[in-house]
């Protein structure tokens, strides 16, 4: 089929009309995700199960640390106060807390008779000598400076019991205060703490959060000196966002600029980096589609990985413009490539379609990514390319230095022998070389700098939040059970505490006892003629009057007959993001988590919780089982992929030898970069796999298409100027990751890049077949 050049324009208009429309539509129907735990495999443990739901929507993920410096205390206690408010009234903000809440605020009036029940009262709280003395300190408390703050609670309140449990409700390790907001220990900084409503894995709302709250601490602190730093998973993740997002674009600016200028001097035609162009953006759109339309949500991890997976795709033209060749029609050029175009293709989507069985399923968004775009660029490159493309004015296998570089290569020796030798020293390397093999510890791979780490980690200790690796689990069959099983480990607790073998805990029965234990407090409380008694006998030596505590008789009273305090009742007070964070419920049970600070004795505190019926987790070893789970699963994949594919080469090629000569360079090649990468000290992770699978598609490509030349020196020419054009193209991608300073890109850039190097020579020496000076080109 042969199109004028103006319907060959038409074609290439409505090709792109048709990609305009398409990108239109996935852009409103596509919801991008941001949620870790869908490339997590399902936990197994109780440990693993807290990670992922601490890591999605836990309150640790969503905390943010802020520190203000560089003005006088008192400058920084306004600006803190300042700050405090502006955040309180936005509704990004689920918590802002900067120690201003000691008083009445941190109890909200509609839980006030609550204060009889939520702490411990002595036994003589209600006696007339206790109330008596504590008459007298009131008198005191009106003739000093806090006379002001004093007065309006002394009715209801005349033993300040909502000061007491107020205070009490601070934090374990609250920092200390100036001026009535927390500082550092060094009284230079001013700190608060914020918590976002959007989860910890939401970019876009972190990022909005992080940019709000700049904004009012710009206006605030204008022409005054002093700074803010912004700490914690979310300021993080903007960072990380913003330095990727400057990286990616410097990176993929130069890209662009280099496949452009390498397409152009490959082809001397301004028309193939745009014609090259239409088969990799038709393949990602597609991809997009059938993940949108699949799915519920696209996750932002799919659509990094997806089009680096199907970077392949750009060797499809690729080869068929290296083919072309006058005389010949770019649907006869295609319709002969096809069986070699379409066994790689049909290889590599069954290599994918083993992910749709992990389990997993952001590994299964890849798998129907990767396959639907995979066959979309082929389909095109197959049917739509050829008419676009003009007839060919020159034959690559006319090139001199093509001929003159291609002689040299066939001085190359014919490797037997020294194969087996080649793999020997791999396999040795592999097995000797020291360190772990795999690499499980995920904050290796975190992209933060060391310094923000550090100065986290410093923030973290004067803020005196627990430790993040250790907690106990306090299951119970809902949330009054695991309240009172957390109770009943309190003794037990403050005798580690006593000990030294942990220094500090923090768990939600602090803060709201369990309704038994609400109950008995009840029990203790007296009734209004007997309160009226002890409160007559206290007033009579004193100048108040007798009738002046009715309010509080009143509030005694309420206490004594409400009903128990229940998580829902904390709702919109600053008691429920502690609690809500220390007491999980769903799944038809409840956990009650004991946060812990200077932990000393790990043997100790896993021996007393098991004692109790609780179980010490250590969240570092669930992050790491978690990683070997999830590599588990992919290696299991790659494993059964592999035999699918070696099969899909054999029902193409149907020759033991010819199948050997195109898989053997691939599997030699994924042996020498595991031995290399190894050898130089690098922990493999999953990064570094998915690299070997881009880099053994890769490998595949370059071997079908050598063994595909057979020993036509004209067709060997053509290949070996595609295979070349396609190599460097890739090379000068990855070669770039592999230069960023992002762990994830390095990773996968490098592996690719040392792939690309060792499959086309392993290709070039091994899939080749020898050239016959007396062959002819049957094709010409």
């Amino acid at each position: 089929m042969k199109l004028t050049p103006r319907r060959r324009i038409g074609l290439a208009i409505g090709w792109l009309l048709l990609l305009g429309l398409l990108s239109a539509w996935v852009g409103q129907r596509m919801q991008v995700s941001g949620d870790l735990r869908k490339f997590m495999p399902d936990a197994r443990t109780p440990a693993q199960k807290l990670l992922l739901d601490e890591l999605g929507e836990g309150p640790g993920a969503r905390l943010l640390l802020l520190a203000l410096s560089g003005a006088a205390p008192e400058r920084l206690a306004a600006q803190s106060r300042q700050l405090h408010a502006a955040l309180a009234a936005d509704p990004q903000f689920e918590l802002v807390a900067n120690g201003g809440q000691a008083g009445l605020e941190a109890f909200p009036e509609r839980l006030l008779p609550y204060r009889y029940l939520i702490d411990d009262l002595p036994a003589d709280a209600f006696d007339a000598g206790h109330l008596g003395d504590e008459l007298q300190a009131r008198l005191q408390d009106l003739a000093s400076p806090a006379g002001a703050l004093v007065e309006p609670l002394l009715p209801s309140d005349p033993t300040l019991q909502v000061l007491r449990v107020a205070e009490a409700l601070q934090p374990a390790n609250a920092p200390q205060r100036i001026d009535e907001v927390w500082f550092d220990h060094t009284g230079t900084q001013a700190l608060l703490l914020v918590q976002t409503h959007a989860a910890g894995f939401d970019p876009g709302a972190q990022q909005q959060a992080v940019d709000t709250i700049n904004g009012i601490f710009e206006r605030i602190a204008a022409g005054s000196g002093s700074r803010l730093e912004t700490s914690g998973p979310g300021a993080f993740s903007v960072k990380i966002g913003n330095r990727t997002a400057r990286e990616a674009g410097t990176i993929g600016s130069i890209d662009t600029i280099g496949m452009i200028l390498l397409l152009w001097l490959a082809y001397r035609s301004w028309k193939m980096p745009i014609l090259g162009f239409l088969p990799l953006a038709s393949a990602g759109l597609a991809g997009l589609a059938a993940v949108a339309l699949t799915f519920d949500g696209v996750h932002g991890i799919t659509i990094a990985f997806g089009f680096t997976l199907i970077g392949v795709v750009q060797d499809y033209p690729i080869h068929f413009f290296s083919h072309q060749r006058p005389g010949r029609s770019p649907w006869d050029n295609v319709r002969a490539l096809w069986p070699t175009l379409g066994t790689g293709v049909v290889a590599t989507c069954i290599a994918y379609l083993t992910f749709l069985f992990s389990g997993v399923e952001g590994l299964k968004q890849l798998s129907v990514f990767t396959i639907t775009a995979l066959a979309t660029a082929a389909l095109a490159t197959r049917y739509l390319l050829p008419a676009l493309v003009d007839p060919a004015t020159r034959d690559f296998a006319d090139s001199a230095w093509l001929a003159r570089l291609w002689r040299h290569t066939r001085r190359l020796p014919r490797p037997r022998r020294s194969l087996a030798v080649l793999a020997a020293a791999a396999l040795v390397v592999l097995a000797w070389a020291p360190g772990p093999f795999w690499q499980n510890d995920l904050g290796k791979l975190t992209p933060v700098d060391g310094a923000d780490l550090l100065r986290h980690a410093q923030l973290s200790r004067e803020l005196g939040t627990p430790d993040v690796r250790y907690v106990v689990a306090v299951h119970g069959g809902d949330a009054q059970a695991a309240l009172q099983a957390s109770e009943r480990l309190r003794p037990a607790l403050d005798r580690l505490v006593a000990d030294g073998a942990l220094e500090r805990y923090d768990m939600a029965a602090r803060y709201l006892p369990s309704a038994a234990l609400q109950r008995q407090r009840q029990q203790r409380l007296p009734d209004a003629a007997t309160l009226r008694g002890a409160l007559a006998a206290a007033v009579a030596a004193t100048p108040f009057r007798d009738d002046a505590f009715e309010p509080f008789v009143a509030d005694v009273q309420r206490a004594r007959d409400a009903p128990p305090l229940l998580p829902r009742d904390l709702r919109g007070t600053p008691l429920a993001t502690v609690v809500g964070g220390l007491l999980l419920q769903g799944g038809g049970q409840a956990t009650a988590l004991v946060s812990l600070s200077g932990l000393h004795d790990v043997a100790a505190v896993a021996t007393a919780a098991r004692l109790h019926g609780a179980e010490l987790l250590d969240l570092k070893h669930a992050s790491e089982s978690l990683v070997a789970d999830y590599r588990g699963r992919v290696l299991a994949a790659l494993a059964v992929a592999m035999l699918l594919l070696a099969a899909t080469v054999w029902v193409a090629l149907r020759s033991p030898r010819r199948v050997l000569r195109v898989l053997l360079p691939m599997l030699l090649a994924t042996l020498v970069v595991l031995a290399t990468l190894r050898g130089a000290g690098i922990e493999l992770n999953l990064f570094h796999l998915i690299g070997l699978i881009l880099a053994a598609g890769l490998g595949l490509d370059y071997g079908l298409f050598f063994e595909h030349a057979g020993d036509s020196l004209a067709d060997q020419l053509r290949t070996f100027h595609g295979l070349l054009v396609c190599s460097v193209m890739t090379l000068l991608v990855f070669s770039l990751l592999g230069l960023s300073s992002i762990p994830v890109l390095r990773a996968i850039g490098g592996t690719v890049a040392l792939g690309v190097v060792c499959n086309f020579v392993l290709a070039l020496l091994i899939a080749r077949e020898p050239w016959q000076e007396a062959a002819t080109d049957a094709g010409a």
